[in-house]
């Protein structure tokens, strides 16, 4: 396969661009292979990728249902961070920013990476104080991180609600200006390709209906394209990991919930980085194409559908115009729900499972998307060596036995208040 480059550009610019050739087979399945990943999102993209890249394990397939972005990793709002306070989960997300920081040309694809800063407003001296903390340990940790006053905020985006009217004064914010955000869809195109370069078979179209037992292992991934033999067999299936998960008898301590997230008309640059607010839950930013994107809770009953309700709608709109009450003139063109799959403590699950040969991929919540690079590189590594990389030792499901839990919110065994 070619490499991408402007020589290349250049060359089929000239020629009408007909020497494109496609990014990735669309192979058959072999009778086994010695590593089955379930799932073609981000994750099982990424964890394909890293086997190959880091480990030298070539003879793999990458099983979805579905077709290449059309999971959770093309359903998000597209944001990068690791403003993490906890050690478990701040040196997992670091790790994974500075992967994004080289992933583009890592994947010889840009997978528009654009590092324009990530705020976290505060609106009260309390939150300025807890920012403070957060600051401090991040820093501790290595990771970036710059607390600002109510003029600093101003400097950066002057068009937010400083009036004495405002629901929610701010006071200042946290500023991680290394984060920002990534083209979603990008990300999984990219990785699907140097997957596939390296040898990895992507089937798309091909549901997993069931699995072939001996005991304790896992020997075949029954399929909707036929039984397919495996060594290993690694599951990143976001929210539909308690489903696949019943096929094997495994009750996991995770729930779905549907987060929601919109578009807006496009406007001319209006805000340069990702904004959020703590007083209620809300981000926006704005992408390439002019529109606003923007998000807050998840729908709090449990559900395995790709739309959510109006009540959370008027929340976030109603979240937004209280930190930009000029948005009330902008019209919403569209919106999308992913399923995310909540864990007991808020933070993911990369572990080995009580089956001998299968691996666990879960518990992202809201941090799916950022994780991408190091999740695949750190879930490649348990798979590899059949025990966790140093980023991901504190994610095991041990941890739900132990009760040495990763609440980095500080909300309790409630999958829903994380």
């Amino acid at each position: 396969m070619a490499e991408y480059s402007v020589f290349s550009l250049i060359r089929e610019g000239l020629s009408g661009h007909k020497g494109w050739i496609r990014a990735w087979r669309d192979p058959e399945p072999k009778k086994s292979y010695d590593v089955i990943i379930i799932g073609g999102g981000g994750h099982g993209l990424a964890t394909a990728y890293y086997l190959a890249r880091n480990h030298g394990i070539t003879n793999v397939a990458v099983v979805e249902k579905g077709w290449i972005g059309g999971g959770n990793v093309g359903r998000n709002t597209t944001i990068v961070r690791s403003n993490y306070m906890l050690d478990g989960n701040a040196h997992f997300y670091e790790h994974s920013l500075k992967l994004w920081e080289g992933l583009s040309r890592d994947l010889n694809y840009n997978v528009m990476f654009s590092q324009r800063g990530v705020l976290n407003l505060g609106h009260s001296d309390g939150q300025m104080d807890a920012f403070a903390r957060r600051g401090n340990l991040m820093r501790l940790n290595g990771i970036d991180a710059e607390l600002l006053d109510r003029e600093g905020v101003r400097k950066l985006y002057p068009h937010l609600d400083y009036s004495k009217d405002a629901r929610w004064p701010i006071y200042g914010g946290l500023l991680q200006a290394r984060g920002g955000t990534a083209r979603h869809d990008a990300v999984a195109w990219g990785f699907a390709r140097g997957a596939d370069r390296r040898g990895v078979d992507i089937l798309q179209n091909c549901e997993v209906t069931g699995f072939e037992r001996d005991g304790d292992r896992i020997t075949g991934v029954k399929t909707s394209r036929g039984t397919i033999g495996c060594g290993r067999v690694g599951m990143a299936v976001a929210g539909n990991t308690s489903r696949v998960a019943a096929m094997l008898g495994l009750k996991l301590p995770i729930e779905s919930h549907v987060l929601q997230a919109f578009v807006s008309e496009p406007l001319k640059p209006l805000i340069d980085g990702v904004v959020t607010y703590g007083a209620g839950h809300f981000y926006i930013s704005q992408s390439d194409k002019g529109g606003l994107v923007l998000g807050g809770d998840i729908d709090f009953h449990n559900s395995y559908a790709q739309r959510g309700n109006l009540p959370v709608v008027e929340n976030v709109m109603a979240n937004g115009l209280a930190m930009m009450p000029y948005l009330s003139r902008l019209r919403i063109l569209r919106s999308w729900g992913g399923i995310m799959d909540m864990s007991m403590d808020g933070s993911p699950i990369i572990s080995k499972t009580p089956v001998d040969n299968l691996y666990l991929n879960a518990g992202w919540c809201y941090g799916g998307f950022k994780a991408t690079p190091g999740s695949g590189y750190a879930f490649a590594h348990t798979i590899a060596h059949d025990a966790p990389h140093e980023t991901n030792r504190a994610m095991t499901l041990e941890r739900f036995e132990t009760g040495h839990l990763l609440d980095e919110g500080g909300k309790g065994p409630t999958p829903k208040l994380h």
